[in-house]
């Protein structure tokens, strides 16, 4: 295998711009070596050319071979260097320089690929701020290194300017644009009590963040180090290249003495000849070396798991390594939680009812107004309706109390008010009088002196839910949700987005079961989750989909695969993205493996010259890299 993608033992690799100018100047130094050679000139004049040819394109594989070697180990990079020295113990002098042209040229075509791909990772995501502005003690500004701030810190961030760690609004409001971490085009309105992320822009307000986690371990430190761990892991049908190795190298050495030894004395051709050509044993024997030498088929899957690791990242889609990318295209069956998955986990109001016909605005106007001092995530709800009604923040309530299992008492206008359940009401007739919400719908009763009235809200479902579910039955996967909430409120969701069954009122110790089941029986089961709760059914599935960096971090340790972007659809497109690449992996395994055995089968038979077997050789490697990028060509969606 190449190894210019990931560098060499002993540290990082040369670039492949230096790569790619060595292969150039081996290419010039052969062509030089040829028209010295062919034009009468002195024949040390050829010999110094193609001297220069070999240091420029063997100079690599020679510094990976030394290595190699000093832990007792080969690779390919021994067979090719083997095979130039023994031509040129021929006299094929054009030919060993041809194979180190197109050998050092493959490597940097290789290395010019993952260079493309660690680029398509980087340019996910803006430089990372140097300084922040820290807020003192006593109120003042202090310029300080990103690095240096802990948790706890109190910055200050001025619009146009990113934020320096993940952390939460104190004081202010604003906008961030979340592009580079989430995909959203649309900045994301911040106001106090909300999370920011470092790396991210604040668009227009000046905001006062507290530091909630160091900055080596931000949301985009964490996913920059989520794609370093998934570069570097190895995916399922790697186990069969990784036999490559120092044993393999060894066989086609063996081989190759053993086809000398049998075209020496069995066939009587002369082991060694001054001119190139077939009737030289060792030129035979150095044909079948380059010809079984397994480039091609080494690199053809991690090519396309790399790649396909860049496609995803670009998409939204971390893939945490190549077991990730193969399993996902295997899996049969999804499981998907509700809330915060197929829902979009924030209550949106249905509608308001007033005892008093026209009342209704009023009614939201007391519910926000004490909903203003509860983070309970029915009052975030309501509170969070009227500032998009009106614009603006409800007045807040005073002496706001809360009712355990109840609701909010409080004063508004000098008026006591109550929301919650119907028990904070006892003896109100019109409340008594009102029927039961419908099946997942939550009710929250408001009133105060003559107003009374009731909001429903709803966990409203992501509007790419129904399409996404129908698609994924195209694609032949059944869709099951597994979720605590109760009976009544999952069937009615089951019913809306045609799922293939729905388990509700189910702890973590149930789903965790389901899926193991679901195992025993055969089948290959993708979880998708959010929360804390979904964490074990994860650990429990054969490939696990985290939804967006707002989940939790368990989550996003757990997860085989995290989706930045908090889209569902983002499920399918990753589905879509595993398939291909799966595909590309096959399509590359069959190249390889046909060209290698097509050229040994006609090596063996004295069928092809030395030149041929260079090109058909390096022709291949170069194939199946060019094959794999076509990942990182398809359309983002």
């Amino acid at each position: 295998m190449h190894d210019h993608a990931h560098g060499h033992d002993h540290g990082e690799g040369p670039s492949w711009k230096l790569l790619l100018a060595s292969a150039a100047g081996c290419g010039l130094f052969t062509l030089a070596g040829v028209f010295l050679q062919r034009s009468g000139a002195p024949p040390n004049l050829a010999y110094a050319a193609y001297a220069a040819a070999y240091l420029c394109g063997g100079w690599d594989a020679a510094l990976d071979t030394f290595d190699r070697l000093k832990s007792f180990r080969l690779d390919i990079h021994f067979l090719m260097l083997a095979v130039a020295i023994g031509a040129a113990a021929i006299g094929a002098w054009w030919e060993g320089a041809a194979l180190l042209f197109l050998f050092s040229l493959s490597n940097a075509l290789e290395a010019m690929a993952m260079a493309r791909t660690e680029r398509e990772i980087k340019s996910l995501f803006r430089d990372a701020p140097k300084t922040a502005t820290l807020i003192t003690a006593d109120g003042k500004e202090q310029e300080i290194q990103v690095e240096s701030l802990q948790a706890g810190d109190h910055v200050r961030i001025l619009p146009g300017s990113q934020f320096p760690a993940d952390g939460r609004v104190i004081r202010g409001e604003s906008a961030a644009d979340e592009a580079s971490l989430t995909g959203e085009s649309e900045p994301v309105d911040k106001a106090a009590g909300d999370t920011v992320f470092g790396g991210t822009l604040n668009t227009w307000g000046a905001v006062d963040v507290e530091v909630t986690r160091p900055p080596h371990d931000s949301a985009q430190a964490r996913i920059i180090d989520l794609i370093r761990d998934a570069q570097a892991s190895k995916a399922p049908s790697q186990r069969f290249t990784d036999r490559f190795g120092t044993g393999y190298t060894l066989g086609v050495l063996a081989l190759s003495l053993v086809m000398f030894l049998v075209w020496r004395f069995a066939f009587g051709l002369p082991a060694f000849v001054s001119e190139p050509g077939k009737t030289s044993a060792l030129y035979r024997a150095m044909t079948l070396l380059v010809v079984c030498s397994p480039c091609a088929l080494v690199i053809s899957i991690p090519s396309a798991i790399l790649t396909g690791i860049a496609a995803g990242a670009r998409r939204g889609i971390l893939f945490r390594g190549g077991i990730a990318v193969e399993n996902l295209a295997t899996i049969q069956r999804l499981a998907v939680d509700k809330t915060g998955t197929l829902t979009k986990g924030e209550l949106e109001l249905v509608s308001i009812e007033a005892a008093a016909p026209g009342a209704e605005d009023e009614v939201l106007r007391l519910a926000a107004g004490l909903s203003r001092r509860s983070t309970h995530p029915l009052s975030r709800a309501i509170a969070a309706t009227w500032h998009k009604r009106h614009g603006s923040e409800a007045t807040a309530a005073d002496k706001v109390e809360s009712i355990s299992g109840q609701g909010l008492r409080g004063e508004l206008d000098g008026m006591p008010v109550s929301q919650g359940r119907r028990g904070l009401f006892p003896g109100n007739a019109w409340v008594a009088g009102l029927p039961d919400p419908e099946p997942g719908l939550t009710e929250v009763i408001v009133g105060s002196g003559q107003t009374t009235g009731r909001i429903l809200l709803r966990d409203a479902l992501r509007p790419e839910s129904k399409g996404l579910i129908a698609r994924l039955h195209q694609e032949g996967l059944k869709v099951t949700m597994l979720t605590g909430d109760r009976p009544q409120a999952a069937e009615l969701v089951a019913k809306e987005l045609n799922l293939d069954e729905a388990r509700a009122g189910l702890t973590p110790e149930d789903k965790v079961a389901a899926i193991k089941a679901w195992r025993a029986a055969g089948e290959r089961v993708a979880m998708v989750g959010d929360g804390v709760n979904d964490a074990p059914s994860l650990a429990a599935a054969d490939v696990s989909i985290g939804m967006g960096l707002r989940g939790s971090d368990a989550v996003l340790e757990q997860a085989d695969i995290v989706l930045t972007q908090d889209k569902l659809e983002k499920v399918l497109t990753a589905l879509n993205l595993s398939r291909r690449a799966t595909r590309i992996i096959r399509q590359n395994l069959a190249i390889s493996l046909g060209i290698v055995l097509v050229l040994a089968l006609s090596a063996l038979g004295a069928w092809i010259p030395l030149p041929v077997g260079v090109l058909g050789h390096e022709g291949s490697t170069v194939i199946v890299v060019l094959n794999s990028l076509r990942l990182l060509f398809v359309a983002r969606n």
